[in-house]
């Protein structure tokens, strides 16, 4: 390939700078993502004297079991999973996202087995780091910055290293050890890089949904073209129960939900007041096209409405699926791939401060010169105002970028006239 030899050190000059002032961040989003992929493996022996409960005698229904949930829940449950084994305790879930809590009851003695409130556990700890670096909104928003212009370093680390001559394919997996540590350095880091740019952009993909101004925005995108969860996956747009002479019970609705045989963890959502109606879902991430939600009156326990996968638009399908690829949801395969990744991109940006620390001069920054006669091109401003348009953060950071480098450039005009 060919390539503009101005434009390629144009492309190098700021792929530099961009990396210097993004590496913390990437490493720390690295470490923690790595960590937070191994959150069963940590929560599971730690939470099963919760969890698991002894099989003794026969076990007490849901309604009862629900009653003492109400008693002794912090916050009233809003659902049931149905147990999928006779071990298992009976989770029942009050609120939703960041607030949610759950509580266990042990079927076969009737009480309270455990409650787990996420945001005490160390693994929410971890996630808040990864993503809002224990800083709130800002934190967000400095997150969904470096996500942004890490895009751009994958597109302009490709583009700079990419070769023009002298192919070697060894040079696509082994780094050059006898020619120096800086070089060393390198070529780790443009090794790793180039192995995971196509999976970093996938994994980039399934996080930019979390973040404030690109996930508003994209919420939005997903409200005007009606592409998103209908109405009446939420339980709207359809006819409420008939008020009847008493609720149908929470067992008689499991056993319901039972005969659907639906695939993965099996919730009921309980009815919220007089008209309120039971909501049966599946969560099988493996198999996101195997998911369903479909609606119950309480008191006759009549099918009201049923929505599959298909009635869910392409945009949140998408959305769902880049999600669950970023916390390696897929199964194993998934999950090992993206440990990899994570692993990948800690040693490419640790290996990349090295390389530069070895390269730098002392007393400069040895950042790459630009011929002044190289002027940006139309392809390229088009390129850049649809990343800013994409990512409106990256687009008010490279407006800042342009307005300093301006009067840089001026101050310099200015001491020379």
């Amino acid at each position: 390939m060919k390539k503009n030899d101005l434009l390629n050190k144009w492309l190098w000059k700021w792929h530099v700078i961009a990396g210097l002032i993004s590496a913390p961040f990437v490493i720390i989003l690295a470490i923690t993502g790595f960590i937070y992929l191994l959150k069963a493996d940590y929560e599971i022996p730690r939470q099963k004297h919760i969890k698991q409960v002894e099989v003794k005698g026969s076990s007490i229904n849901f309604q009862e079991q629900l009653e003492i949930a109400n008693k002794k829940a912090i916050k009233k449950p809003n659902a049931m999973v149905i147990p999928q084994y006779k071990n298992q305790a009976t989770e029942f879930v009050s609120g939703k996202f960041g607030r949610k809590t759950t509580l266990y009851v042990n079927p076969y003695q009737g009480n309270v087995s455990g409650e787990i409130v996420p945001k005490n556990t160390l693994m929410y700890k971890i996630r808040k780091i990864h993503g809002e670096l224990l800083l709130g909104k800002w934190g967000t928003k400095i997150v969904e910055l470096i996500a942004s212009w890490m895009v751009v370093l994958i597109i302009t680390g490709l583009y700079v290293w990419w070769p023009s001559r002298d192919w070697s394919l060894k040079g696509f997996f082994i780094p050059r050890i006898n020619q120096g540590k800086q070089i060393l350095f390198r070529d780790l880091h443009v090794i790793f890089s180039f192995w995971i740019s196509g999976l970093l952009l996938l994994t980039l993909a399934g996080g930019f949904p979390w973040t404030d101004v690109f996930g508003a925005n994209f919420k939005w995108l997903q409200e005007v073209t009606n592409t998103g969860y209908p109405a009446t996956w939420q339980g709207r747009g359809f006819k409420s129960s008939v008020t009847g002479a008493a609720p149908l019970s929470l067992d008689a609705m499991v056993i319901k939900a039972k005969a659907l045989q639906l695939e993965g963890k099996v919730s009921i959502e309980l009815p919220q007041g007089k008209e309120g109606v039971y909501s049966v879902s599946n969560e099988l991430f493996s198999n996101l096209s195997a998911q369903k939600k479909l609606h119950f009156d309480q008191y006759s326990g009549k099918l009201i409405h049923e929505n599959t996968w298909k009635d869910v638009g392409i945009l949140m399908r998408g959305r769902m699926w880049v999600m669950a690829f970023h916390q390696g949801q897929f199964g194993a395969w998934n999950w090992w791939l993206m440990l990899f990744t994570a692993f990948a991109l800690c040693m490419a940006s640790i290996s990349a401060i090295i390389s530069y620390i070895k390269r730098k001069r002392k007393g400069s920054w040895s950042i790459p010169k630009v011929p002044k006669k190289f002027n940006v091109g139309y392809g390229i401003i088009t390129v850049l105002i649809i990343l800013s348009i994409v990512f409106p953060l990256f687009g008010i950071s490279l407006i800042l970028i342009s307005i300093v480098e301006f009067f840089r450039k001026r101050k310099v005009a200015l001491s020379l006239s």
